[in-house]
């Protein structure tokens, strides 16, 4: 398809403010920018179409850069309790979503958080087994670190009260035994119980997440979710048929968990413009909301807690030194500042080669030596700035004013000249960017948006929040020089808006939508009112 784009303001994201006239695309690839009369005089002819984009605003294909996207879409398709407010509103909304189930099938919920409640207390077995006395529920922590079950999903388990904790996991405990609280790797004693899934499902649940990501004006995604779905081969066989084979054209960058990596590598893969494999993927902590992100120092609000340590310091060793032998690049899950510390010992033991770049994601707890450690360091960041919208107030009790001072610290990442990508997390956090980018800009609490700024000066400008999602997102996977900006030989991936981020005010960004996606010159998704 041949095209020249026009009629609108274009954000090249060359430089700030940086902006061209119009856009000659052909074969999915930026040919050339300038004028509309010049490009229209050079490659005007019957087969090129021109398309105007009727004033609306064009910037370079948005990333996330970090998300789970089959999970994305299950949670569309299964229960959300993400946004209810109680647990008296949860155990309703569950129980009238049994309704809709077979005997015998699990029920499965996503996303509650109890910092939504007036009193924020967890969900467990205590709430759920007068209602469901035989039927196995399972409700997933907004952060995917711990879920609430029953005791007909311990007995599916076989959890008892002899049950040890397994190495990186908890099983919550009350004097009568296990409460059906399981955190980080406790959950996969659960979780292994459930009823394989099929690859149809797995492909409904990805054709549905890529859709939904369309929709909010992500051009692609770099997921990770080939070892939650039955064998590796199942997620595999599911983006081959998605988006590799380019019937739902979405740039999918797959890390590769290490749980799944041995499997991964005996298949038979085809990758393209549409799927790419990258780093191995590592869990080195939980999440603050558990309290089992691993701290340095115990939890301000629970001092007899300093988190879970997924892997110990020999396990975590090994895994790095596999990654290198198979050549791959890490990407490690470090939330807290005593995860981040032992990732670095790690990388500094066993280097990636010259070249490569390791991916630390989140790193939302840090402190000055580690900042700097960084720095000298080839890799880079996986943020994801929806969480300070998510986690304020709260985390400040969690964490205590003082290292408050060094976390969620964007600013300061940037301004150390560390590599830094905008994600969501999703299905975790909302996959939409532009409440990424807002909450980047203005660190407010989503429950209070009219309140404070957050610790103000780690505020973003609008620009350098947009390059997490562009150039961020395309450097850090190593194609800062084909994504992330709208300039010859870039592919002719565009996320269009219907207004100016650049001449609004940030408190409303999040009303902004996408008019136009497009993704390899192909729009794949065009808002109807604005056609």
């Amino acid at each position: 398809m041949k095209a020249i784009w026009h009629g609108g303001t274009i954000y090249t994201m060359l430089e700030e403010n940086h902006v061209t006239e119009a856009v000659y695309t052909e074969g999915g690839v930026i040919r050339q920018t300038g004028s509309f009369q010049e490009l229209r005089e050079t490659y005007g002819s019957p087969d090129t179409e021109e398309i105007d984009l009727h004033g609306a605003v064009m910037f370079p294909g948005f990333t996330d850069s970090h998300m789970h996207l089959i999970g994305h879409g299950e949670k569309q398709l299964r229960l959300d309790l993400s946004q209810l407010t109680s647990k008296e509103a949860i155990l309703q909304a569950v129980k009238e979503a049994e309704r809709e189930l077979e005997d015998g099938e699990w029920l499965i919920g996503e996303g509650w958080d109890e910092n939504l409640f007036e009193r924020p207390v967890y969900v467990t077995k205590h709430d759920l087994d007068p209602l469901f006395p035989d039927r196995p529920v399972l409700l997933k922590r907004v952060c995917r670190h711990a879920v609430a079950v029953n005791s007909a999903a311990l007995r599916a388990a076989g959890i008892t009260n002899e049950t040890p904790d397994p190495n990186g996991g908890i099983i919550a405990r009350d004097s009568a035994g296990p409460t059906g609280l399981l955190l980080d790797k406790a959950q996969e004693l659960v979780t292994q119980a459930l009823p394989p899934v099929s690859l149809h499902y797995v492909k409904r649940a990805l054709q549905t997440a890529v859709t939904d990501c369309w929709s909010k004006g992500l051009t692609g995604g770099h997921s990770e979710d080939l070892a939650y779905y039955g064998d590796a081969s199942v997620p595999v066989a599911a983006y081959e048929s998605i988006t590799g084979s380019g019937l739902f054209p979405f740039r999918a960058h797959l890390l590769v968990h290490h749980e799944a990596v041995d499997r991964w590598s005996t298949l038979d893969k085809s990758t393209g413009p549409y799927l790419e494999y990258g780093a191995m993927k590592i869990f080195a902590d939980g999440a603050l909301g558990g309290r089992t992100a691993l701290l340095k120092q115990p939890y301000h609000d629970d001092p007899s807690v300093s988190g879970v340590q997924v892997h110990d310091d020999k396990t975590l060793a090994s895994l790095v030194s596999k990654a290198r032998e198979k050549g791959m690049e890490i990407a490690v899950h470090a939330i807290g500042d005593l995860a981040f510390e032992k990732v670095l010992d790690v990388i500094e033991r066993y280097p990636a080669k010259p070249g490569q770049l390791d991916r630390l994601i989140h790193a939302q707890v840090l402190d000055d030596g580690l900042i700097e450690r960084a720095a000298r360091l080839p890799i880079g960041l996986d943020l994801q700035p929806h969480f300070v919208a998510s986690d304020f107030p709260w985390v400040i009790d969690r964490l205590g004013e003082e290292r408050m001072k060094t976390a969620f610290a964007w600013k300061t990442l940037l301004s150390k000249g560390l590599l830094c990508a905008g994600g969501s997390d999703a299905p975790i956090e909302p996959a939409d960017p532009l409440l990424g980018i807002q909450s980047a800009v203005l660190r407010t609490s989503k429950q209070h948006p009219e309140g404070p700024a957050y610790y103000e000066k780690e505020c973003l400008t609008v620009y350098e929040a947009i390059q997490l999602y562009t150039e961020g997102s395309a450097a850090i996977i190593h194609k800062e020089h084909s994504r992330g900006r709208i300039a010859p030989g870039y592919d002719a991936d565009f996320t269009i808006l219907s207004g100016d981020p650049f001449k609004m005010d940030p408190k409303s960004l999040h009303k902004l939508e996408a008019v136009k996606t497009v993704v390899g010159g192909r729009i794949v998704y065009e808002k109807e009112d604005r056609r």
